[in-house]
Formats: structure tokens, sequence, C-alpha cells
């Protein structure tokens, strides 16, 4: 089994699918057989430079073909649930991008589809794999942070440009009013919480400041947060902000504990920084970095040139060597299909809560779709 080479295909081969080809080039387990894009004469001019032989216009065909293992699914995001479950069907290993889907019925066929299914599912959440995050996950792994009872992420990139170049956000992001895009900020606060998941939600919105180039509202409020209630009771604030003029700060990031603080970066001249009382009985914020010689992780000691120059500060590259593990060693991957819920779910009742007045809303446990 460790001498087969998965043979993947890459829908949105063109778009964001093709930010996984340098990854997949770089792991000796796999190789890109196939690409799928409606936009042909793009997708033949990559097919070209990737020296890859098949290519379609049509998701359902390559799935079909018998020349893939395993599928990047790097749609838009109306289109990962229903892509993911079609190649489930037929026994075919899913990497998708964020979000898993945008329903909760069709998070509940997408479950459903790989209960049934030979192949293994994992959502493609990169910011849980970015050096810093990694960090925070094993100094909570050896309880350094003592009990764990609140968390802080945010997502804040305006893109109401990009909403124009790219209709789907415009309907499936900034279309919906709720927290509609929690992945980057949730993935890496439920790996510290281990274990743990969301078990309700109350969002609630800032109101309407901006208009499209149509004079519309966006039905999405500008900054919309969400708090969390985990199953052991500790309390998690989510922010999703896609339309204040405003600085980007995409990885924002709180972590606190009855003996450790940790805030990220926040991106303009700062560090992630980090307060343990094993090393400091006072509270005092040292730089994350200058923990790193003791307690990183291996992996990403020594990282490949190839990680480094991944986006999403490594994450792009570290997902896939994961998956293609995950599909060798025939192992659950680390984000499989109740992680990858978990990571989802909570985001779609936000909008059943901020409906209803910003009440609290339960979240469905996806361990009971069975």
């Amino acid at each position: 089994m460790a001498e087969h080479t998965i043979r993947f295909g890459i829908i949105g081969a063109v778009g964001r699918g093709s930010s996984f080809t340098r990854s997949l080039k770089a792991n000796p387990r796999a190789s890109i057989a196939a690409l799928c894009d409606i936009r042909t004469e793009r997708l033949a001019t990559s097919a070209a430079e990737l020296d890859v032989e098949h290519t379609f216009a049509d998701a359902e065909a390559m799935l079909d073909s018998g020349v893939i293992d395993a599928v990047v699914v790097g749609t838009p995001m109306q289109f990962h649930a229903s892509q993911s479950t079609m190649a489930l069907e037929r026994d075919i290993h899913v990497l998708s991008e964020v979000t898993a889907g945008i329903s909760l019925e069709e998070c509940r066929s997408l479950v459903m589809a790989a209960r049934r299914s030979s192949a293994h599912y994992m959502m493609a959440e990169n910011f849980t794999y970015q050096k810093s995050m990694v960090l925070v996950t094993e100094l909570v792994r050896r309880g350094l942070f003592g009990e764990l009872y609140y968390a802080e992420g945010a997502y804040i990139h305006e893109l109401k440009a990009l909403n124009e170049q790219t209709p789907w956000r415009r309907r499936w992001q900034t279309g919906v009013n709720g927290c509609t895009y929690p992945t980057h900020s949730l993935g890496p606060i439920l790996q510290w919480f281990e274990g743990e998941r969301v078990t309700a939600v109350c969002a609630m919105g800032t109101g309407h400041h901006y208009m499209d180039p149509r004079q519309n509202s966006y039905e999405m409020e500008d900054s919309v947060t969400m708090m969390c209630r985990l199953t052991g009771g500790a309390l998690v604030s989510i922010r999703v902000d896609m339309l204040s003029d405003r600085p980007h700060n995409m990885g924002h990031h709180v972590l606190q504990g009855t003996d450790g603080s940790f805030e990220s970066a926040d991106g303009f001249r700062g560090v992630p920084k980090v307060w343990l009382r094993s090393r400091s009985e006072q509270p005092q914020w040292e730089p994350l970095e200058d923990l790193e010689e003791e307690f990183l992780p291996d992996f990403w000691r020594t990282p490949p040139a190839e990680a480094l120059a991944a986006g999403h500060g490594g994450g792009d590259y570290w997902e896939v060597q994961d998956f293609v593990s995950a599909i060798l060693e025939n192992r659950e991957p680390p984000i499989g299909i109740d992680a990858a819920m978990d990571m989802t779910l909570p985001g779609l009742v936000s909008q059943e809560s901020i409906a209803q007045g910003s009440t609290w809303a339960a979240v469905p446990d996806s361990r009971n779709w069975v």
C-alpha cells in the first residue's frame, strides 16, 4: 500500500483548485491525473503546463472516467457538498474546500454519503496547519494553558470588489445574514478544545452601512459575531466581517485558560504572544516564537520549501500531505466528516439565530446522523 500512487483529479482547476497543484506534485505518493473546469480555454493551458492528459468540463464526467482515485473540490462553496457527495458515492476520496456545505439538509446528505462510502472525506481547513496555530495546539496538549474556558476567532476580510469578480460570493457569503464563513476562525479553536463541539450559538450583527454597485443592501450585516457554547461550557466568540471598509485581519485568534493566554499577531507590526504560568508566575507576554525550539512539532521545525511557499501560512501544503497519508494508511483524516461538520454547522445555525432576533439556537451533532 505504501508504494501506491494516488491519482488525483481537481474540480475548479483554474480557480481555487489550482492552489493545490504544487503541494500534490511535491508528494511522491500522489499524481495529478485529471483537471476539471468549465473555463475550457484556461483549462487547456493549465493541463499543458502541468502535463496532465485528461481534462473535463463536467465534474460528474470526470468522476465517472475511471482515471482518478481522489478528488480536490476547489469550486465555489455552493457546489462543495453536492460534488463531494457524488465522489463519495463512487468511492472516490474527497478533499473539499471550506465550508463543507451551505445548508443543513445538504450537510446531512453529505454525512450519509460519507458513512456509506469506502472512501475518505477531509475538509481542507488550512488555518489549523499554520505554524502559530500548531504550536498553540501543542502547548494546549501538554496542559500548559490549564483549564480552557474562552477563545476568540475573527475573519475580517473586506471583499466588496471581489463579490463582483466572483458573483457566487455575493450570493453565498454576503448574500446570507449570518456567520457565513466561520471555519478559518473556528477550526484552530476546536483543535485546542479537543473532543468538544459547539452545542448552541447566538448570532448578532451591526446593521447595514454599505451598498453594492447596484445600490442594493447586502443581506449580510456588516459585521456578524457568533457566540458559541461548547460541550464543556466554554465560550467562544467568532466574528466574520467581509464588508467594513478597513484593513484586513484574517487570522485573529485569542485563547484563555486558567494558566495561560495567547493572542495572535493581528497583522500590523505585532507578533503572536503568549503567557504561561509555568514560565512566568506573574502574567507577562513573551513572543510565541520563543517557545518554538522546545515545543514546535517536528514537521514544522524543518519544513520543505514547498510548505514555506504554500498559501495560508503553509496550510495548503500540510493539509494535502495529511490527506494523502490518511488514504494510504486507511485512517480517519484529521478533519474528517464529523470534524468538518463541527466547523461548518455552527455558521449555518447562526442564520437561524439572527433571523429569530439573536436567540440561542441548538447546533446538531452530526454523529447522531446515522
